[in-house]
């Protein structure tokens, strides 16, 4: 019985030390790592985190200043949007969706009974400001955030007038954008669950 005990013990002593051995190894290499440095990037500026800190919310929240007429936004998506999405936004599938085009199918936001159905600008996007946040930070491909803030207002205009939202006259800036109802605005809710994150 005494040996017994004896060989349990002797077992248990040597879990425990492989257990702290196994410790002081892992602490020595999270020290060998946190000490690592590969000279490789810097702590970003004010500067450089402003300049990312560009999206614009549905209320209008970071639209810049600046404007820019329908006409202006035709002549730019000419020369700047329709190498990829048609001189006249209809799209070239199946890498560049259409972004002009009122489906009167669309009138009773039958997207899912029907994927015939394209989602346009006109046909489905819930916010004007919208636009103009993915113009800015996305287009063109070949040169995302070239776009100065005019130009962006501009090409928005005209995607908005060619969607028959506003008219083919109008000038766009922060204030006039914000007061742009999308047609298909009234189709999207506000999810408004409660509990765990989830649940979202």
């Amino acid at each position: 019985m005494a040996r017994r005990e004896m060989t349990r013990l002797s077992h248990r002593g040597a879990a425990i030390f492989c257990c702290a051995l196994l410790i002081s190894s892992c602490r020595v290499d999270h020290e060998r790592t946190e000490d690592r440095r590969y000279g490789l990037g810097h702590v970003a500026t004010p500067a450089q985190i402003a300049a990312r800190d560009d999206d614009v919310a549905p209320s209008g929240e970071g639209l810049p200043a600046g404007h820019g007429s329908v006409p202006e936004g035709q002549t730019l998506f000419a020369s700047k949007c329709a190498t990829c999405h048609g001189e006249m936004g209809e799209g070239k599938p199946p890498a560049y969706p259409a972004l002009v085009g009122r489906d009167p199918r669309a009138e009773q936001f039958a997207f899912g009974d029907d994927p015939t159905i394209k989602r346009t600008i006109g046909d489905y996007w819930p916010y004007a400001t919208t636009v103009f946040d993915y113009v800015r930070r996305a287009m063109p491909q070949n040169a995302p955030g070239s776009l100065t803030n005019d130009e962006v207002y501009a090409i928005t205009a005209y995607l908005l007038a060619a969607n028959r939202v506003i008219s083919g006259s109008a000038t766009l800036d922060s204030a006039s954008l914000v007061a742009v109802k999308m047609p298909a605005v009234s189709h999207f809710v506000k999810d408004d669950r409660q509990g765990a994150r989830q649940v979202k």
